[in-house]
């Protein structure tokens, strides 16, 4: 059996990405690990340990790189919301960016919001219940 464990995305400043993924969205800091023969440091973040069945994101930070180029194939992560309109009024007033606020997606009914992290990933909250915004 096979199970998705972890996507990974290479940040250029851990402190913020650790502080925005578990401070602003929510996540726990599950392990980090750190390489100073190849000079890079490791945390992974997640709702819930790999264990449970749970995907994580690993953090890369590669000491010497400063900068990314997100190129155009990667388009962003998904989680699922039980409330994506009380969800993104948090993540505001915890000092995350929306990028796209709460509402239905063009041609459907499906709710979704997108915000971005520190070094300018998307995140699209989909929700879970659209009977309870009369979105059925």
């Amino acid at each position: 059996m096979s199970q998705l464990l972890h996507t990974m995305l290479r940040v250029t400043n851990l402190d913020a990405s650790i502080t925005f993924y578990t401070q602003v969205l929510g996540m726990k800091l599950l392990r980090k690990s750190e390489n100073s023969e190849y000079r890079y440091t490791l945390a992974f973040v997640g709702f819930d340990d790999e264990s449970t069945g749970s995907a994580v994101i690993e953090l890369t930070y590669n000491w010497d790189t400063d900068s990314y180029d997100h190129g155009t194939a990667f388009g962003h992560i998904a989680i699922g919301e039980e409330d994506i309109y009380a969800r993104c009024k948090a993540i505001e007033a915890a000092g995350g960016k929306i990028v796209r606020a709460p509402g239905p997606v063009a041609g459907g009914s499906t709710e979704i919001a997108f915000v971005e992290d520190p070094d300018g990933y998307k995140i699209e909250f989909i929700q879970m219940s659209s009977a309870q915004h009369g979105l059925g």
